[in-house]
């Protein structure tokens, strides 16, 4: 949808709060997205996201003062999780109903309230429903990614979802961190005030950043929205896939991360608890290079984009199966590129369905947000269990499967195949994108979704 942004009519959010000048919206030219504005959306999602993890650290200390059973409090990061997902079908959706603006300023500031009652509140039960609640309303950067979606021209859109993706990665390795230290040398409570000071300033970065956005399907209702999901999640070939391909490589990113504990402490390593954390450093070192990568991904054909760091994961799990056992560096090069791998894939993932439909944006994110839960529990479940009862080597070969399977589901559908067709090759193998098919490919993805 095109726009210009500039002095024009004076506008308010939520009726009262004034939209700065240069944020309003007229029918005129489109708004520029600059890497200012793409590295603010990445920061404001950095510490969104960290809100569902600080509890981590915190779990044998809020034990203690709430006199409970670590059984009973362990059940807060299962309930942060569950909100989410929650929050992801229920609250996200709306952001191809709503304008986007107002939606995100509300959600983070209801964020901010149920944050602050989780600091002041005395009781482990109403902690526990805060934490759900605090799950659902953390939901502000499945709607910034479409939003950056429809912002960014199509030579960059990949680029800008991998800043955003890079940001939610790093909160979560952010707020383990931060979490951990303040517990060592203080209060819980303390974290959950800071995290309500870096709330604060988010609201305050979105109030001068996010432009303001008419709502892009007038005459919607919320239950036809909800509706029109399940309808695409059924009806897509290409959100399909790509739900499939999400589902294994979680399952493969969470084998490798709930498996690495074990095999680090064990024979032959027997590593510490703390230098088995600092594994989340060096997975880290990949995750940053995503968005200098993301460049190179925007000149490719998407399905060429998911192939390169598909077929990289299979290579990386074929090292662990062979060596994890046996030599450190093997694990430390699989950390490094299985989260290098995972980045790129899931922008890759991303840009194609959110290619599927402009107007649908949200929805098609919040599907594959859904399929990504799903392949994060299946991996956690399996691995475990695997491990356990076979060892390093049978739960690495189960990663291995996990990747070869989303390489057979790839190759069912070729890189030029048309939005309704489910499987075959169309129009080549032609890798590299090309001016007028980024303009087809722009026409078709603003037919409305309804």
């Amino acid at each position: 949808m095109e726009g210009r942004y500039e002095h024009g009519t004076r506008s308010f959010d939520f009726g009262f709060l004034p939209v700065p000048k240069h944020l309003r919206y007229t029918q005129d030219a489109l708004l520029s997205f600059s890497i200012t504005r793409n590295a603010a959306f990445g920061i404001c999602t950095t510490f969104v996201v960290a809100n569902l993890y600080y509890s981590q650290p915190l779990l044998i200390q809020l034990s203690l003062y709430f006199n409970v059973s670590y059984e009973e409090i362990s059940r807060v990061p299962t309930l942060l999780q569950a909100g989410y997902a929650v929050g992801v079908v229920l609250i996200s959706p709306l952001g191809d109903l709503l304008p986007r603006r107002p939606l995100l300023l509300g959600v983070v500031l209801a964020d901010i309230c149920f944050t602050l009652g989780l600091a002041v509140t005395k009781s482990a039960h109403i902690f526990e429903v805060l934490s759900f609640v605090v799950g659902m309303t953390s939901v502000a950067p499945q709607i910034l990614t479409p939003l950056a979606a429809d912002l960014a021209p199509e030579n960059r859109r990949a680029s800008a979802i991998s800043i955003i993706f890079a940001g939610l990665l790093f909160g979560i390795l952010i707020a383990r961190v931060l979490s951990g230290i303040v517990a060592e040398f203080s209060t819980w409570r303390i974290i959950y005030y800071i995290d309500v000071g870096l709330l604060a300033a988010v609201i305050v970065i979105l109030y001068f950043v996010v432009p303001e956005y008419p709502a892009k399907n007038k005459g919607l209702t919320y239950l036809h929205i909800l509706k029109s999901m399940a309808k695409l999640a059924a009806t897509e070939p290409i959100l399909i896939q790509a739900s499939l391909i999400t589902m294994g490589s979680n399952a493969c990113y969470m084998n490798f991360w709930v498996t690495l504990t074990f095999i680090l402490g064990g024979s032959p390593y027997h590593y510490s608890t703390l230098v088995i954390g600092l594994f989340g450093l060096i997975g880290m070192s990949g995750v940053s290079m995503g968005p200098i990568l993301g460049r190179g991904i925007d000149g490719l054909v998407t399905w060429y984009a998911i192939l390169i760091p598909t077929f990289a994961m299979a290579i990386f799990w074929a090292i662990q199966t062979a060596a994890a056992g046996a030599n450190i560096s093997a694990i430390v090069i699989v950390c490094i590129g299985l989260d290098l791998c995972d980045a790129m894939q899931q922008v890759s993932l991303s840009t194609a369905v959110f290619s599927i439909s402009e107007s649908a944006r949200g929805r098609l994110n919040a599907v594959l947000i859904l399929s990504n839960f799903t392949g994060q529990f299946i991996g956690t479940a399996a691995a475990t269990r695997v491990y356990l009862e076979h060892g390093w080597r049978a739960s690495a070969v189960l990663g291995l499967a996990c990747a070869v399977f989303q390489l057979l589901i790839l190759f069912f559908r070729g890189p030029h195949c048309e939005r309704y067709t489910w499987v075959g090759f169309q129009g080549g193998w032609k890798w590299e994108k090309v001016q007028n098919e980024d303009q087809t490919e722009k026409k078709d993805s603003q037919k409305p979704e309804n």
